[in-house]
């Protein structure tokens, strides 16, 4: 790179990131807090090299058509169903992610949705706000952790962190997986692989921890919830369309669904034509059996800025004539 190829980023990053490519990089930043309109992103992207990418971003063949001297597009993310990277390999970009920094701070929360559902948090924070707490009575009983079932759909790396925080909540432990642990890591962690029909009829509660593909597109649907037992919950930290909001609320309404904790939202899955444009209604409404954190899995710190920096490298890695290390597609 003799000449400072033109980048793009299209969300907030840490400084330590723009000190990271301002040597090899002419930057083009949005560092407000907001998220660009795809037309903006697309003017600020016509002329450029390289661009970052986040979760809001939507990229397809139409967008790259627009930006013709894009050599790659780097995500600040895992999940990528909101990018067409069959179309980018068309175009002889290449296309990379962060695999490997995202599944412990996504456990981590996951760990929190699960509690503040299980044990009533958020009635009781209400309840003394409004000034309604004068002491101890029974009140807010919940159903609890110890001696449940929980049961986690997806072992790979996200439902690895998760379970391996679930040791020593003395719960029983289920997952089902087209690829099963290993027997000593199922003795270790003491959990059992069981189909997925079983899992959903004997959890107590279930925690989703697959990625968006075709065959886990609405996987909780009105026909699975039927399979649920009774006054189970329900925890999504994976992506909004696995499952169906629709479906959920009026779970939840007629008493099959006890709660639903979620992180994420079927409207922030652009690449799903007919997804809904806002959060379900009945949903939002319902305040003492939902509980909603705005896609928060990978809001620590540190990690957003070990995230970026990995993007970045990415960046100079593609621009340098070397295969990036967060490559998902192959170039010819």
């Amino acid at each position: 790179m003799n000449q400072k190829s033109k980048v793009v980023i299209t969300h907030w990053v840490h400084p330590e990131v723009i000190d990271y490519l301002t040597p090899y990089c002419e930057l083009i930043l949005n560092q407000t807090r907001e998220t660009l309109s795809r037309q903006e992103v697309i003017n600020r992207s016509k002329n450029a090299q390289g661009l970052m990418v986040f979760m809001p971003d939507h990229i397809d063949a139409e967008f790259l058509e627009a930006c013709p001297q894009l050599k790659v597009i780097s995500g600040a993310l895992r999940g990528y169903d909101n990018f067409d990277v069959e179309a980018c390999t068309k175009h002889n970009i290449w296309f990379t992610i962060v695999p490997d920094l995202l599944a412990s701070p996504t456990a981590e929360l996951t760990i929190g949705l699960l509690l503040i559902l299980a044990r009533r948090m958020l009635e009781g924070d209400r309840l003394i706000r409004a000034g309604n707490f004068h002491g101890w009575k029974p009140q807010l009983y919940s159903t609890g952790l110890s001696n449940k079932t929980l049961g986690i759909i997806g072992m790979g790396k996200l439902g690895k962190a998760l379970v391996k925080r679930l040791v020593g909540f003395e719960m029983t432990l289920l997952y089902t997986d087209s690829i099963p642990l290993t027997l000593q890591q199922e003795k270790e962690w003491q959990i059992s692989k069981v189909t997925l029909e079983k899992l959903l009829q004997k959890s107590d509660y279930i925690v989703l921890m697959v990625p968006l593909l075709p065959d886990t597109y609405h996987l909780i649907n009105e026909n699975t919830l039927t399979l649920m037992k009774s006054n189970s919950f329900l925890i999504n930290p994976c992506r909004g369309s696995v499952v169906d909001e629709k479906a959920v609320a009026a779970a939840i309404k007629s008493g099959q669904l006890a709660g639903y904790a979620a992180d994420v939202f079927e409207m922030e899955d652009w690449a799903i034509t007919n997804r809904p444009k806002t959060i379900n209604p009945h949903l939002l409404t319902d305040t003492t059996r939902t509980f909603f954190t705005p896609h928060l899995g990978s809001a620590v710190n540190q990690v957003r800025l070990d995230i970026a920096l990995e993007a970045g490298k990415n960046i100079v890695e593609s621009l340098t004539k070397q295969i990036p290390q967060g490559a998902v597609n192959q170039l010819s």
